[in-house]
């Protein structure tokens, strides 16, 4: 059985009353991306939510419970240094906090996910993570 990612879809409809806004929130296949490239991951992965720009602010953040997080502070956050650790270790098996849209129905738990994209190589699944987390890396703000 194929693993599934949480997508949104928001969809408009006009009425004679206006403007009505719906969202709905369909599970969708996991899509098979390069494993080598961060960047193209997070498009295709965190961008749903976290941005293109990575400022917590992609089509789906008004579904999510808690805002996604603005991933381009997070060293800013940090005294300056990337957690890198705790980046790689939220997004392979969940929030290590409560944080309600970690490790939910809002924020896919990537390690799983991936190891059903490369059955049989847990090094590539792994390599996957680490290079998300290297792209997030460069993008902190300065």
């Amino acid at each position: 059985m194929r693993r599934s990612i949480l997508a949104m879809a928001v969809l408009l409809s006009l009425g004679s009353w206006g403007a009505t806004r719906e969202t709905t929130i369909n599970q969708v296949p996991i899509k098979r991306t390069s494993w080598a490239s961060g960047q193209q991951m997070y498009h295709e992965y965190c961008a749903v939510c976290h941005g293109v720009r990575a400022d917590g602010q992609g089509p789906a953040a008004s579904a999510c419970k808690v805002q996604p997080a603005d991933l381009r502070t997070l060293a800013k956050r940090n005294q300056g240094k990337f957690p890198y650790n705790h980046f790689y270790a939220v997004s392979q098996f969940g929030t290590l906090r409560p944080i309600p849209a970690h490790g939910s129905a809002d924020m896919p738990v990537w390690l799983p996910l991936f190891y059903s994209l490369d059955k049989n190589h847990k090094a590539i699944s792994e390599q996957r993570m680490h290079n998300i987390a290297s792209y997030v890396a460069s993008l902190q703000a300065k």
